[in-house]
């Protein structure tokens, strides 16, 4: 079969097309055939070395697909099944080996590319919005890169909670998709400093809670914008890893919060996994979250789908298809 193999840490060049073994299950395993994985932002760091891998590898770990083979006891996983996924390396592949627990059913109705599209960054905006910090009607949030895959989601269920959405854009088309999506107050950083804008627009510090996936080009400057006890949440590096940062910035700043959470932690356990997804696709097919693919690449174009997520000229999802 082919697949993306990644020999050595550096940028999307190193991303290889290759013809490798078919995966052989262990026990527990289903083996599935990739209809299409998602591109997310931890590929490109783990790619390029920012978060540590053993090489030579597949990268990928979000797809959907029709289950192909089994291996011993796989629970209710049989031959035919449409499955999706948030966290088996290897996706960028034709094939897969996954653990059966790491599985959620897609129901009819709901097309195996959205279902790709929602996983990774829909259950990432779904634990943002309803554990990290729960919003309720009346909050008042900033949400960064609000035309990204998470930020178009995370605008949509903020929105659905009664939430007040201020939303930093990088282009004038990209703030149309985050108005689309139902921000309050749409910022276009590229034109005008953005906590400048927020302050014209609100008053001084009138943000309860940062989501902030972009990291170095915008954290520091968002604690200014917290109002007491506020909330940071830190939850990319798409700009790159935030500088060092001196905690009694946080108390300088208003007794603030700082939290760095990672999507893996949120779906510790199966039963956590199948009820974000469950949510998900339930709105999904009650046309309540609208799920944007902004581009598909074929696999062997995965490096060019690298450039441009990391050169800031994708919108909602990137797929990748084998």
């Amino acid at each position: 079969m082919r697949a993306i193999v990644v020999g050595d840490a550096g940028g999307p060049e190193v991303l290889r097309l290759e013809e490798v073994e078919d995966p052989e299950p262990s026990p527990g395993e289903v083996v599935v055939e990739v209809a299409a994985a998602g591109l997310n932002f931890i590929d490109t760091y783990q790619r390029g070395g920012l978060y540590p891998m053993q090489f030579p590898f597949t990268p990928g770990l979000e797809g959907a697909g029709v289950v192909v083979g089994v291996e011993g006891d796989v629970g209710e996983w049989s031959v035919g099944d449409r499955v999706a996924w948030s966290s088996a390396l290897g996706s960028y592949a034709e094939q897969l080996a996954i653990p059966f627990d790491k599985l959620v059913k897609v129901p009819e109705g709901v097309g195996l590319d959205i279902a790709a599209a929602v996983m990774l960054q829909g259950m990432t905006a779904h634990y943002l919005a309803f554990d990290t910090f729960p919003l309720v009607s009346g909050s008042v949030c900033l949400i960064h890169a609000a035309a990204g895959g998470v930020g178009l989601l995370l605008t949509q269920l903020a929105k659905k909670m009664g939430a007040t959405v201020f939303a930093t854009v990088g282009s004038a088309a990209k703030a149309d998709l985050a108005t689309g999506a139902g921000a309050d107050h749409v910022i276009n950083y590229s034109e005008v400093d953005f906590a400048e804008a927020v302050v014209e627009i609100a008053g001084e510090r009138p943000i309860d809670v940062v989501y902030d996936g972009v990291g170095r080009a915008t954290l520091i400057k968002g604690l200014g914008l917290l109002t007491t006890r506020g909330l940071m949440v830190a939850f990319g590096n798409a700009s790159g890893a935030p500088e060092p940062l001196d905690l009694l910035d946080l108390m300088r700043n208003g007794s603030l919060y700082l939290t760095r959470p990672t999507l893996f932690d949120f779906v510790a356990t199966p039963e956590e996994l199948r009820s974000r997804a469950s949510d998900l696709f339930a709105w999904v097919g009650g046309d309540q979250l609208n799920v944007r693919i902004g581009g598909r690449y074929d696999l062997q174009d995965a490096a060019d789908a690298h450039r441009a997520l990391e050169g800031r000229q994708t919108t909602g999802k990137v797929l990748i298809i084998p």
